[in-house]
């Protein structure tokens, strides 16, 4: 277990590379980021009876694998590289390092995290698009295709898997990739664990931990608050979240798991974004409108969830259930129409069964459904200035996904293996029209795709060569099939966004050393761009684009020293470009970079752990330059940002304390930590903060001494 512990940190590796070079420190990072990228040649002519990445377990592709057998790029985030002396403000903390994954906007809670994976959600305006969400085997994705991360608590998370590229076969919509991040499960002996933190931008985070296991009962129960003022103007937020996970076994082989979930954010403002002009002037500043109509937004939602699984000689069963009831409102920076209300009602059935003894030597089979309902009541009132007035806009929007799949695995020798995977989907939207004022009009829409996936695995000594091809589709989401004409119903002009990825790659691990190459090549038809209109700024709508092409590699390298010393690194290229874009104004994009995503970007960490307990980490993070627009007549500078923590563990019978601090961006880099594309007005930028400080302790107490 140690072995595999280690390895799931080397794992964590992930980023990329840039010919960049500041100073001597960042071109030294390059330097051996580079000479460790080049020692997979080496590591495969060592064979090795037993591969360390066999213990590495993957679930995110349904038919349980692991790291070893997965014909998939994978990245796998342990609980120490998620919790330990992390700030945890969002998920891009703990994922930085996974090559292909690029986010912004950690300082704006409005706005949601933005994610990009494979350049799958680099359109979002807020909250998530074209990647599946998972939390503890409950999605966070609607039917429609939205996610959030704000319910999501890392202060209980045990670990979190990405799987990166089309997945539909796997997830059906909104699956250009899968984000997987399952809670700890309560463990003997019992502890309580107290968590105190605080910091610049009026940071402040308070978390109670406890958790146990006993007479085939365990639980983990954690509850967090935080608040932040914010480095820009009208930026604050607070919230709370509680997470709990409960197991009871049946019997030997038959278990439940309950997953209890409640958030409140009663407001996070929204600063908006802003020009150069203004960047340049004051970096701190709010977008004027957003402060005459209060922009911001909050929420109240709560999940409700059940896995019972069952085991047996000739297979497994796996059945899910869950209910997740969701209170929202948002003002943005217009007066029609301008502030948000909506009542949301998301639930779900599912079920998938695994064929083991039954079938041949050899074979794997699973095969399964989901059934999942969404419920809007959306309204919208004019937004005079920061307060609801008149009514303006009343709907009730309905989407249902319904898909059956199928997946399987076959083993042709010690070297060989395939993996396949097949699976149809329906989506129907349906839009009550309420506000009979101006007309009626209710909509529907619907649209049903088949998904496929063909992988190829090869041992060769202590690597694995892999390929596979599989497609996805995206339909677009409630909010994006709103009419441009102001209309109620669906926009009847947008279509699915459907893709195929073409991939190759190779991975290989030993004790000390972890690496990974991959490169793959996506078609793209009717790709969902945004893009604003003068008479609703704030307001996004959206576009097919004809056809795109995305092309890239994704490097990645972990090593861990005998004496302590550790190195992470990971490089990303992304050719990503439309072929052909004709928007409805008559602007011809074709040949232009897809915006919001850069060319190049890279992470290094060097890390150092001893056995006294203390741990600290430096990470670089670069980022290319790239385009705010679809015309990419907007160039977003290049940067890299720096930052460093430490922890200290003292450990006596029953009793840990473990005090940490940390410094974001620590040579106080000029950057931007969210880029708003197509915006109207040249309002594009969000300032990011300049250098801060966090520090903490956490304190925790069991009821044995630790064996």
């Amino acid at each position: 277990m140690r072995r595999s512990s280690r390895l799931l940190r080397c794992c964590r590796v992930s980023a990329t590379l840039s010919g960049r070079r500041r100073d001597g420190l960042y071109a030294a990072s390059w330097t051996i980021s580079l000479a460790l990228l080049a020692m997979p040649a080496f590591v495969l002519a060592q064979e090795q009876a037993e591969n360390p990445l066999d213990e590495i377990i993957v679930t995110a592709t349904r038919l349980q694998t692991t790291v070893w057998e997965a014909a998939r790029s994978v990245s796998v985030v342990d609980q120490q590289a998620i919790q330990n002396g992390m700030q945890q403000l969002a998920l891009d903390e703990s994922l930085a390092g996974v090559p292909g994954l690029y986010m912004q906007n950690r300082y704006n809670m409005a706005q949601d995290l933005r994610i990009s994976l494979r350049g799958f959600g680099a359109r979002s305006a807020f909250g998530i698009r074209g990647i599946k969400i998972i939390v503890d085997g409950i999605p966070e994705t609607l039917p429609d295709g939205q996610a959030g991360v704000d319910s999501v608590d890392l202060g209980s998370a045990k670990g979190i898997q990405v799987l990166r590229g089309p997945s539909s076969s796997l997830y059906g919509n909104a699956s250009g990739g899968v984000i997987l991040i399952e809670s700890e499960a309560g463990q003997e002996p019992s502890f309580i664990e107290a968590n105190l933190s605080a910091g610049g931008l009026g940071f402040g985070k308070y978390q109670l931990k406890t958790g146990g296991r006993t007479d085939g009962f365990d639980y983990l129960v954690n509850l967090a608050s935080q608040e932040l003022d914010g480095y820009r103007e009208h930026s604050a937020a607070k919230g709370t979240v509680f997470n709990g996970r409960f197991g009871v076994e049946l019997s030997g082989d038959d278990s439940l798991t309950f997953v209890l979930n409640s958030t409140d954010q009663p407001r996070a403002q929204d600063a908006g974004g802003i020009s150069a002009t203004q960047v340049a002037l004051d970096r701190r500043s709010a977008r004027a409108a957003n402060l005459v109509y209060d922009a911001g937004e909050a929420l109240d939602q709560q999940r409700l969830g059940v896995v019972y699984k069952r085991d047996r000689a000739a297979g497994s069963l796996m059945i899910r259930n869950y209910y997740v009831w969701r209170d929202f409102s948002n003002y943005l920076p217009f007066e029609t129409g301008g502030a948000v209300d909506l009542d949301r009602f998301f639930y779900g059935f599912g079920a998938q069964y695994t064929f083991a003894d039954v079938l041949p030597a050899g074979w794997e089979l699973l095969t399964g459904f989901d059934i999942d309902r969404q419920n809007d009541t959306r309204k919208r009132f004019d937004n005079l200035q920061g307060v609801a007035g008149p009514l303006s806009f009343d709907q009730l929007e309905k989407a249902d996904g319904n898909g059956v799949f199928v997946q399987g695995r076959y083993q042709f020798n010690r070297r060989w293996n395939m993996t396949a995977g097949l699976r149809y989907d329906t989506i129907r939207f349906e839009a009550s029209d309420r506000y009979l004022v101006d007309g009626n009009d209710s909509g529907r829409a619907s649209f049903g795709e088949p998904s496929y996936s063909l992988g190829l695995n090869r041992k060769l000594g202590s690597g694995v060569l892999f390929a596979n091809i599989g497609n996805s589709f995206e339909t677009p989401t409630t909010t994006e099939l709103a009419n441009p004409d102001g209309s109620g119903g669906f926009n009847p002009s947008l279509q699915a966004q459907t893709a195929v990825n073409y991939e190759v790659g190779f991975k290989t691990g030993t004790q000390q050393l972890y690496s990974e190459i991959a490169a793959f090549h996506i078609d793209l038809e009717g790709e969902l761009v945004p893009y604003e209109l003068p008479g609703s700024p704030g307001r996004t709508f959206y576009t097919n684009a004809g056809k795109s092409t995305r092309r890239g590699i994704e490097t990645a390298v972990a090593w861990r020293g005998s004496s302590g010393l550790g190195l992470d690194a990971s490089l990303t290229w992304s050719g990503f470009r439309f072929d052909r874009f004709v928007d409805e104004s008559g602007a011809d994009y074709s040949g232009s970079r897809l915006p919001g995503v850069p060319e190049y970007f890279a992470f290094v960490s060097f890390n150092y752990k001893n056995s006294g307990g203390f741990n600290a980490a430096f990470e670089t993070l670069y980022s290319g330059s790239l385009f705010a627009d679809n015309a990419n007549g907007v160039s977003v500078p290049d940067y890299v940002v720096a930052a460093l923590r430490a922890t200290y563990d003292i450990q006596t019978a029953k009793l840990l304390l473990r005090p940490y601090v940390g410094i974001n961006n620590l040579f106080n880099e000029k950057y931007n930590s969210n880029i708003r594309i197509n915006s109207f007005g040249g309002r594009y930028y969000e300032p990011a903060p300049e250098r801060n400080v966090y520090a903490g302790i956490v304190i925790r107490y069991t009821s044995a001494s630790p064996r």
